[in-house]
Protein backbone atom coordinates (compact mmCIF):
# COMPACT_ATOMS: atom_id res chain seq x y z
CA UNK A 1 0.00 0.00 0.00
CA UNK A 2 1.19 3.52 -0.79
CA UNK A 3 1.43 5.91 2.14
CA UNK A 4 0.56 9.37 0.88
CA UNK A 5 1.83 10.94 4.06
CA UNK A 6 5.32 10.10 2.89
CA UNK A 7 4.82 12.28 -0.19
CA UNK A 8 4.51 15.44 1.87
CA UNK A 9 7.69 17.45 1.98
CA UNK A 10 8.86 18.38 5.45
CA UNK A 11 10.76 21.58 4.62
CA UNK A 12 10.12 24.68 6.68
CA UNK A 13 11.35 27.47 4.40
CA UNK A 14 10.75 28.13 0.72
CA UNK A 15 11.70 30.41 -2.16
CA UNK A 16 8.70 31.56 -4.23
CA UNK A 17 9.01 31.86 -8.01
CA UNK A 18 6.73 33.49 -10.57
CA UNK A 19 6.89 34.69 -14.17
CA UNK A 20 5.51 38.00 -15.44
CA UNK A 21 3.71 37.32 -18.72
CA UNK A 22 2.88 39.90 -21.37
CA UNK A 23 -0.68 40.41 -20.12
CA UNK A 24 0.44 40.96 -16.52
CA UNK A 25 2.32 43.64 -14.62
CA UNK A 26 4.79 43.37 -11.76
CA UNK A 27 2.27 44.62 -9.18
CA UNK A 28 -0.27 41.97 -10.14
CA UNK A 29 2.32 39.19 -9.94
CA UNK A 30 3.36 40.37 -6.46
CA UNK A 31 -0.31 40.07 -5.42
CA UNK A 32 -0.34 36.52 -6.75
CA UNK A 33 2.82 35.81 -4.77
CA UNK A 34 1.11 37.23 -1.67
CA UNK A 35 -1.57 34.59 -2.11
CA UNK A 36 1.05 31.90 -2.74
CA UNK A 37 2.81 32.93 0.48
CA UNK A 38 -0.51 32.66 2.33
CA UNK A 39 -0.95 29.17 0.87
CA UNK A 40 2.55 28.24 1.99
CA UNK A 41 1.87 29.59 5.47
CA UNK A 42 -1.30 27.51 5.66
CA UNK A 43 0.90 24.47 4.89
CA UNK A 44 3.34 25.54 7.66
CA UNK A 45 5.99 26.65 5.17
CA UNK A 46 7.70 30.01 5.66
CA UNK A 47 8.55 32.00 2.53
CA UNK A 48 12.01 33.59 2.76
CA UNK A 49 12.54 35.03 -0.74
CA UNK A 50 10.72 35.84 -3.96
CA UNK A 51 12.02 35.72 -7.52
CA UNK A 52 10.20 36.96 -10.62
CA UNK A 53 11.19 37.12 -14.26
CA UNK A 54 9.50 38.75 -17.22
CA UNK A 55 9.19 36.30 -20.10
CA UNK A 56 7.20 36.31 -23.32
CA UNK A 57 6.52 32.62 -22.69
CA UNK A 58 7.75 30.14 -20.06
CA UNK A 59 11.10 28.49 -20.72
CA UNK A 60 10.61 25.04 -22.21
CA UNK A 61 13.26 23.44 -20.00
CA UNK A 62 12.76 24.92 -16.55
CA UNK A 63 9.90 27.49 -16.81
CA UNK A 64 12.30 30.32 -15.86
CA UNK A 65 15.41 31.05 -17.90
CA UNK A 66 18.77 29.48 -17.16
CA UNK A 67 20.20 32.79 -15.96
CA UNK A 68 17.40 33.28 -13.44
CA UNK A 69 17.75 29.66 -12.34
CA UNK A 70 21.46 30.22 -11.67
CA UNK A 71 20.58 33.36 -9.69
CA UNK A 72 18.12 31.40 -7.58
CA UNK A 73 20.66 28.62 -7.03
CA UNK A 74 23.36 31.08 -5.94
CA UNK A 75 21.01 32.79 -3.50
CA UNK A 76 19.89 29.50 -1.94
CA UNK A 77 23.46 28.27 -1.60
CA UNK A 78 24.35 31.47 0.24
CA UNK A 79 21.19 31.95 2.29
CA UNK A 80 19.46 28.59 2.55
CA UNK A 81 15.90 27.55 1.79
CA UNK A 82 14.52 24.03 1.96
CA UNK A 83 12.48 24.09 -1.25
CA UNK A 84 11.19 26.22 -4.10
CA UNK A 85 7.52 26.79 -4.93
CA UNK A 86 6.29 27.87 -8.37
CA UNK A 87 3.02 29.79 -8.72
CA UNK A 88 2.12 27.59 -11.70
CA UNK A 89 1.55 23.96 -12.56
CA UNK A 90 4.84 22.48 -13.73
CA UNK A 91 5.07 19.59 -16.12
CA UNK A 92 6.82 16.52 -14.63
CA UNK A 93 9.82 17.14 -16.93
CA UNK A 94 10.21 20.80 -15.90
CA UNK A 95 9.88 19.85 -12.26
CA UNK A 96 12.65 17.24 -12.56
CA UNK A 97 14.88 19.66 -14.47
CA UNK A 98 14.57 22.38 -11.82
CA UNK A 99 15.16 19.90 -9.00
CA UNK A 100 18.29 18.66 -10.73
CA UNK A 101 19.64 22.20 -11.23
CA UNK A 102 18.86 23.49 -7.75
CA UNK A 103 19.37 20.34 -5.72
CA UNK A 104 16.20 21.19 -3.78
CA UNK A 105 12.65 19.78 -3.75
CA UNK A 106 10.28 21.64 -6.07
CA UNK A 107 6.57 22.19 -5.50
CA UNK A 108 4.12 23.75 -7.90
CA UNK A 109 0.89 25.51 -7.00
CA UNK A 110 -1.41 22.47 -7.47
CA UNK A 111 0.82 20.28 -5.29
CA UNK A 112 0.78 22.90 -2.52
CA UNK A 113 -3.01 23.17 -2.64
CA UNK A 114 -3.34 19.38 -2.59
CA UNK A 115 -1.12 19.23 0.49
CA UNK A 116 -3.32 21.80 2.25
CA UNK A 117 -6.46 19.87 1.34
CA UNK A 118 -4.87 16.71 2.73
CA UNK A 119 -4.14 18.49 6.01
CA UNK A 120 -7.65 19.94 6.21
CA UNK A 121 -9.59 16.79 5.38
CA UNK A 122 -11.45 15.52 8.46
CA UNK A 123 -14.21 13.17 7.33
CA UNK A 124 -13.74 9.93 5.44
CA UNK A 125 -15.53 11.47 2.46
CA UNK A 126 -13.15 14.44 2.24
CA UNK A 127 -10.13 12.20 2.80
CA UNK A 128 -11.21 9.92 -0.05
CA UNK A 129 -11.74 12.89 -2.38
CA UNK A 130 -8.34 14.38 -1.57
CA UNK A 131 -6.57 11.03 -1.83
CA UNK A 132 -7.98 10.50 -5.32
CA UNK A 133 -6.80 13.96 -6.40
CA UNK A 134 -3.34 13.27 -4.97
CA UNK A 135 -2.97 10.00 -6.87
CA UNK A 136 -4.15 11.59 -10.11
CA UNK A 137 -1.55 14.30 -9.65
CA UNK A 138 1.08 11.73 -8.68
CA UNK A 139 0.67 9.35 -11.62
CA UNK A 140 2.68 11.25 -14.29
CA UNK A 141 5.32 12.21 -11.71
CA UNK A 142 6.26 8.76 -10.45
CA UNK A 143 9.69 8.69 -12.04
CA UNK A 144 11.43 10.27 -9.09
CA UNK A 145 9.17 11.63 -6.39
CA UNK A 146 7.67 8.40 -5.08
CA UNK A 147 10.38 5.73 -5.18
CA UNK A 148 9.26 4.26 -1.85
CA UNK A 149 6.27 2.48 -3.39
CA UNK A 150 5.54 -1.14 -2.65
CA UNK A 151 7.45 -3.30 -5.16
CA UNK A 152 6.46 -6.48 -6.91
CA UNK A 153 9.39 -8.57 -8.00
CA UNK A 154 9.55 -9.92 -11.53
CA UNK A 155 9.44 -13.67 -11.97
CA UNK A 156 7.29 -16.66 -12.72
CA UNK A 157 3.68 -16.14 -11.78
CA UNK A 158 3.91 -12.40 -11.27
CA UNK A 159 1.87 -9.90 -13.21
CA UNK A 160 3.89 -8.27 -15.95
CA UNK A 161 6.28 -11.18 -16.30
CA UNK A 162 9.95 -11.42 -15.47
CA UNK A 163 11.84 -8.20 -15.25
CA UNK A 164 8.86 -5.89 -14.84
CA UNK A 165 10.35 -2.45 -14.30
CA UNK A 166 9.78 -0.78 -10.95
CA UNK A 167 8.20 2.29 -12.57
CA UNK A 168 5.68 0.08 -14.38
CA UNK A 169 4.80 -1.57 -11.09
CA UNK A 170 4.43 1.83 -9.46
CA UNK A 171 2.10 3.05 -12.19
CA UNK A 172 -0.01 -0.09 -12.00
CA UNK A 173 -0.34 0.25 -8.23
CA UNK A 174 -1.39 3.87 -8.55
CA UNK A 175 -3.89 3.15 -11.34
CA UNK A 176 -5.39 0.34 -9.27
CA UNK A 177 -5.72 2.68 -6.31
CA UNK A 178 -7.31 5.39 -8.47
CA UNK A 179 -9.86 2.87 -9.78
CA UNK A 180 -10.66 1.76 -6.22
CA UNK A 181 -11.09 5.33 -4.97
CA UNK A 182 -13.30 6.25 -7.92
CA UNK A 183 -15.49 3.28 -7.09
CA UNK A 184 -15.73 4.37 -3.47
CA UNK A 185 -16.64 7.90 -4.49
CA UNK A 186 -19.34 6.62 -6.84
CA UNK A 187 -20.92 4.86 -3.88
CA UNK A 188 -20.64 8.03 -1.80
CA UNK A 189 -22.13 10.09 -4.66
CA UNK A 190 -25.14 7.77 -4.78
CA UNK A 191 -25.61 8.03 -1.02
CA UNK A 192 -25.38 11.81 -1.08
CA UNK A 193 -27.74 12.03 -4.05
CA UNK A 194 -30.22 9.94 -2.07
CA UNK A 195 -29.82 12.27 0.92
CA UNK A 196 -30.47 15.29 -1.27
CA UNK A 197 -33.50 13.56 -2.75
CA UNK A 198 -34.85 12.82 0.71
CA UNK A 199 -34.90 16.53 1.50
CA UNK A 200 -37.97 16.80 -0.67
CA UNK A 201 -38.78 20.04 -2.41
CA UNK A 202 -37.33 22.38 0.18
CA UNK A 203 -35.58 25.38 -1.35
CA UNK A 204 -31.82 25.01 -1.28
CA UNK A 205 -29.46 27.96 -0.84
CA UNK A 206 -25.68 27.50 -1.19
CA UNK A 207 -22.92 29.78 0.04
CA UNK A 208 -20.15 30.07 -2.54
CA UNK A 209 -17.09 32.24 -2.85
CA UNK A 210 -13.34 32.50 -2.84
CA UNK A 211 -11.59 30.74 0.00
CA UNK A 212 -11.34 32.69 3.28
CA UNK A 213 -14.06 35.25 2.52
CA UNK A 214 -16.17 34.43 5.59
CA UNK A 215 -18.66 31.86 4.28
CA UNK A 216 -18.54 29.69 7.40
CA UNK A 217 -18.86 32.73 9.67
CA UNK A 218 -21.96 33.85 7.77
CA UNK A 219 -23.27 30.28 7.88
CA UNK A 220 -23.04 30.36 11.67
CA UNK A 221 -24.84 33.70 11.84
CA UNK A 222 -27.69 32.71 9.52
CA UNK A 223 -28.22 29.19 10.84
CA UNK A 224 -27.26 29.73 14.50
CA UNK A 225 -24.88 26.77 14.16
CA UNK A 226 -21.24 26.23 15.02
CA UNK A 227 -19.50 25.49 11.72
CA UNK A 228 -15.70 25.55 11.97
CA UNK A 229 -14.39 28.94 10.85
CA UNK A 230 -10.77 30.07 10.80
CA UNK A 231 -8.72 32.80 9.14
CA UNK A 232 -6.88 30.34 6.93
CA UNK A 233 -7.38 29.03 3.42
CA UNK A 234 -9.70 26.05 2.91
CA UNK A 235 -10.85 25.91 6.54
CA UNK A 236 -13.94 24.06 5.30
CA UNK A 237 -13.72 21.08 2.93
CA UNK A 238 -16.90 19.15 3.74
CA UNK A 239 -20.25 20.56 2.75
CA UNK A 240 -22.32 21.51 5.79
CA UNK A 241 -26.12 21.66 5.38
CA UNK A 242 -28.39 23.30 7.95
CA UNK A 243 -32.14 23.88 8.04
CA UNK A 244 -32.87 27.59 8.44
CA UNK A 245 -36.24 29.20 9.14
CA UNK A 246 -36.92 32.84 8.32
CA UNK A 247 -40.32 33.89 9.60
CA UNK A 248 -42.12 30.60 9.11
CA UNK A 249 -40.35 29.77 5.85
CA UNK A 250 -37.91 26.83 6.08
CA UNK A 251 -35.11 26.21 3.61
CA UNK A 252 -31.75 24.42 3.47
CA UNK A 253 -28.51 26.39 3.66
CA UNK A 254 -25.22 24.76 2.64
CA UNK A 255 -21.62 25.91 3.13
CA UNK A 256 -19.28 24.61 0.42
CA UNK A 257 -15.53 24.43 -0.17
CA UNK A 258 -13.98 27.73 -1.21
CA UNK A 259 -12.67 28.33 -4.69
CA UNK A 260 -9.26 29.75 -5.56
CA UNK A 261 -7.33 30.89 -8.61
CA UNK A 262 -5.90 27.94 -10.55
CA UNK A 263 -7.78 25.35 -8.49
CA UNK A 264 -6.25 21.99 -9.51
CA UNK A 265 -8.40 20.15 -12.03
CA UNK A 266 -7.88 16.94 -10.03
CA UNK A 267 -9.70 18.51 -7.08
CA UNK A 268 -12.62 19.70 -9.20
CA UNK A 269 -13.07 16.15 -10.50
CA UNK A 270 -12.71 14.38 -7.16
CA UNK A 271 -14.93 16.89 -5.30
CA UNK A 272 -17.82 16.32 -7.71
CA UNK A 273 -20.27 15.18 -5.04
CA UNK A 274 -19.41 18.17 -2.86
CA UNK A 275 -19.86 20.56 -5.77
CA UNK A 276 -23.22 18.93 -6.55
CA UNK A 277 -24.62 20.93 -3.61
CA UNK A 278 -23.79 24.06 -5.59
CA UNK A 279 -25.00 22.70 -8.92
CA UNK A 280 -28.35 21.62 -7.47
CA UNK A 281 -28.97 24.73 -5.35
CA UNK A 282 -31.95 26.97 -6.17
CA UNK A 283 -30.19 30.15 -5.06
CA UNK A 284 -26.52 31.05 -4.59
CA UNK A 285 -25.13 33.52 -2.08
CA UNK A 286 -21.84 34.59 -3.64
CA UNK A 287 -19.75 35.89 -0.74
CA UNK A 288 -17.02 38.41 -1.59
CA UNK A 289 -14.36 39.77 0.79
CA UNK A 290 -14.63 43.47 0.02
CA UNK A 291 -11.66 44.24 2.29
CA UNK A 292 -9.34 42.29 -0.01
CA UNK A 293 -7.49 44.64 -2.37
CA UNK A 294 -8.02 42.24 -5.27
CA UNK A 295 -11.65 41.34 -4.54
CA UNK A 296 -12.84 42.00 -8.10
CA UNK A 297 -10.52 39.35 -9.54
CA UNK A 298 -11.58 36.92 -6.82
CA UNK A 299 -15.21 37.60 -7.75
CA UNK A 300 -14.48 36.87 -11.42
CA UNK A 301 -12.54 33.71 -10.52
CA UNK A 302 -15.56 32.34 -8.65
CA UNK A 303 -17.90 33.28 -11.51
CA UNK A 304 -15.75 31.43 -14.04
CA UNK A 305 -15.43 28.40 -11.74
CA UNK A 306 -19.21 28.28 -11.25
CA UNK A 307 -19.63 28.31 -15.03
CA UNK A 308 -17.04 25.53 -15.32
CA UNK A 309 -18.91 23.23 -12.92
CA UNK A 310 -22.30 23.93 -14.52
CA UNK A 311 -23.71 26.40 -11.98
CA UNK A 312 -23.19 29.62 -13.90
CA UNK A 313 -26.82 30.40 -14.71
CA UNK A 314 -28.31 30.20 -11.24
CA UNK A 315 -30.01 33.06 -9.37
CA UNK A 316 -27.43 34.87 -7.24
CA UNK A 317 -27.30 37.31 -4.35
CA UNK A 318 -23.86 38.92 -4.22
CA UNK A 319 -22.91 39.49 -0.58
CA UNK A 320 -19.96 41.82 0.00
CA UNK A 321 -18.66 40.79 3.42
CA UNK A 322 -16.15 42.34 5.85
CA UNK A 323 -17.26 45.95 5.41
CA UNK A 324 -15.92 46.48 8.95
CA UNK A 325 -12.39 45.81 7.61
CA UNK A 326 -12.72 47.82 4.39
CA UNK A 327 -10.62 50.97 4.02
CA UNK A 328 -10.35 52.65 0.62
CA UNK A 329 -6.85 52.91 -0.81
CA UNK A 330 -5.49 56.42 -1.25
CA UNK A 331 -6.40 58.22 -4.47
CA UNK A 332 -4.93 61.48 -5.73
CA UNK A 333 -7.86 63.72 -6.77
CA UNK A 334 -5.62 65.26 -9.44
CA UNK A 335 -4.92 61.86 -10.97
CA UNK A 336 -6.75 61.66 -14.30
CA UNK A 337 -6.66 57.85 -14.31
CA UNK A 338 -9.92 56.20 -13.21
CA UNK A 339 -10.11 54.92 -9.66
CA UNK A 340 -9.17 51.33 -8.99
CA UNK A 341 -11.91 49.20 -7.35
CA UNK A 342 -10.10 49.33 -4.00
CA UNK A 343 -10.06 53.17 -4.07
CA UNK A 344 -13.82 53.68 -3.95
CA UNK A 345 -15.48 54.61 -0.68
CA UNK A 346 -18.02 52.11 0.62
CA UNK A 347 -20.89 54.37 -0.47
CA UNK A 348 -19.38 54.68 -3.95
CA UNK A 349 -18.81 50.93 -4.02
CA UNK A 350 -22.44 50.23 -3.23
CA UNK A 351 -23.61 52.57 -5.95
CA UNK A 352 -21.14 51.19 -8.48
CA UNK A 353 -21.80 47.50 -7.93
CA UNK A 354 -25.56 47.77 -7.41
CA UNK A 355 -25.99 49.78 -10.59
CA UNK A 356 -23.74 47.40 -12.53
CA UNK A 357 -25.59 44.23 -11.58
CA UNK A 358 -29.08 44.79 -12.92
CA UNK A 359 -29.88 41.08 -12.85
CA UNK A 360 -28.49 40.38 -9.36
CA UNK A 361 -29.16 41.63 -5.86
CA UNK A 362 -26.20 42.98 -3.88
CA UNK A 363 -25.78 43.36 -0.13
CA UNK A 364 -22.94 44.86 1.91
CA UNK A 365 -22.53 43.28 5.35
CA UNK A 366 -20.18 42.36 8.16
CA UNK A 367 -20.80 38.79 9.31
CA UNK A 368 -18.55 39.32 12.34
CA UNK A 369 -20.32 42.46 13.58
CA UNK A 370 -23.66 41.40 12.04
CA UNK A 371 -23.97 44.74 10.25
CA UNK A 372 -26.85 44.66 7.71
CA UNK A 373 -27.43 40.95 8.37
CA UNK A 374 -31.12 41.60 9.10
CA UNK A 375 -31.46 43.28 5.71
CA UNK A 376 -29.80 40.25 4.12
CA UNK A 377 -32.23 37.94 5.91
CA UNK A 378 -35.17 39.94 4.60
CA UNK A 379 -33.82 39.81 1.04
CA UNK A 380 -33.17 36.07 1.36
CA UNK A 381 -36.70 35.60 2.65
CA UNK A 382 -38.17 37.34 -0.40
CA UNK A 383 -35.99 35.40 -2.85
CA UNK A 384 -36.59 32.04 -1.16
CA UNK A 385 -40.31 32.75 -0.86
CA UNK A 386 -40.64 33.40 -4.59
CA UNK A 387 -38.98 30.04 -5.33
CA UNK A 388 -41.01 28.27 -2.64
CA UNK A 389 -44.31 29.58 -3.98
CA UNK A 390 -43.62 28.15 -7.44
CA UNK A 391 -43.76 24.74 -5.71
CA UNK A 392 -46.43 25.47 -3.08
CA UNK A 393 -48.57 28.36 -4.45
CA UNK A 394 -51.35 27.69 -1.92
CA UNK A 395 -49.08 28.82 0.96
CA UNK A 396 -48.90 32.45 -0.16
CA UNK A 397 -51.07 33.94 2.60
CA UNK A 398 -49.53 31.74 5.29
CA UNK A 399 -45.98 32.82 4.46
CA UNK A 400 -46.88 36.50 4.44
CA UNK A 401 -48.56 36.27 7.85
CA UNK A 402 -45.65 34.27 9.25
CA UNK A 403 -43.08 36.93 8.40
CA UNK A 404 -45.22 39.75 9.76
CA UNK A 405 -45.75 37.85 13.00
CA UNK A 406 -42.01 37.29 13.43
CA UNK A 407 -41.05 40.86 12.53
CA UNK A 408 -38.67 42.24 9.94
CA UNK A 409 -35.59 41.30 11.96
CA UNK A 410 -36.70 37.72 12.47
CA UNK A 411 -33.94 35.11 12.52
Amino acid sequence: MIDLKETRLKGETAVLISVIHDEQNAEQVQEYLDELEFLASTADIRAVKRFTQRLHRPDGHSYVGSGKLNEIKAWMEANGGDMVIFDYELSPAKQRNVEKELGRPVLDRPRLILDIFARRARTSHAKTQVELAQYQYMLPRLTKLWTHLERQRGGTGTRGGAGEKEIETDRRLVRDRIALLKGQLKDIDRQMATQRGNRGKMVRVALVGYTNVGKSTLMNVLSKSDVFAENKLFATLDTTVRKVVLGNLPFLLSDTVGFIRKLPTQLIESFKSTLDETREADLLLHIVDISHHNFEEQYNTVKSTLAEIGAGGKPVIVVFNKIDAYTPAAHDPHDLAPKRPDQFTLAEMQETWMSRMNDQDCMFISAVRKDNVDALRKLMYERVKSIHLTRYPYEKDLLYQGWMEEGESAE
